[in-house]
């Protein structure tokens, strides 16, 4: 009888031990930003793109244009439960470039900071502005000749 209680005792403690483990958050980084003492070899005016990956490396992501700036991203994301993955902190470090390739700037944003980095922009202009779906689909009625459909 005593190990029996000895036992349940254990099983409960060890069901205990589980519950609580499983509730526990799990927190993953991705990305890199290169730190202040790394980026103090940097020098605005002066270093050129080879200089800048050579002091902190290249980036994972750049701007839309050749002269368009270096962009490190470093995000972290906390797990818990069944929930979505929440992103707790996020840091962008911008270096822009002039035209000749010189470094320009250098900026540091945060999650807090609410500044929205475009990584990439894929536009494209309509050549329908100004005309309903129904317009497009009965424009053409009336616009064919048999010829058309001959040769």
């Amino acid at each position: 009888m005593k190990r029996l209680a000895r036992m349940t005792r254990l099983g409960a403690a060890i069901v205990l031990v589980l519950a609580v483990a499983g509730c526990t958050a799990i927190y993953r980084n991705h990305g890199y930003v290169p730190a202040d003492d790394e980026l103090e070899a940097v020098v605005v005016g002066q270093d050129t793109r080879e200089t800048v990956a050579a002091a902190v490396g290249r980036p994972t992501s750049t701007g839309v244009l050749d002269v368009g700036g270096w962009y490190y991203v470093k995000s972290r994301f906390r797990h818990f439960a069944y929930r979505a993955p929440q992103e707790i902190e996020r840091e962008v470090l911008a270096i822009s470039f002039d035209e000749t390739g010189t470094v320009e700037n250098i900026e540091r944003f945060g999650l807090q900071d609410g500044r929205v980095v475009a990584l990439s922009r894929r536009v494209t202009d309509s050549n329908v502005k100004g005309i309903g779906f129904l317009q497009q689909l009965f424009g053409n009625i009336g616009n064919f000749s048999a010829g058309d459909f001959l040769q």
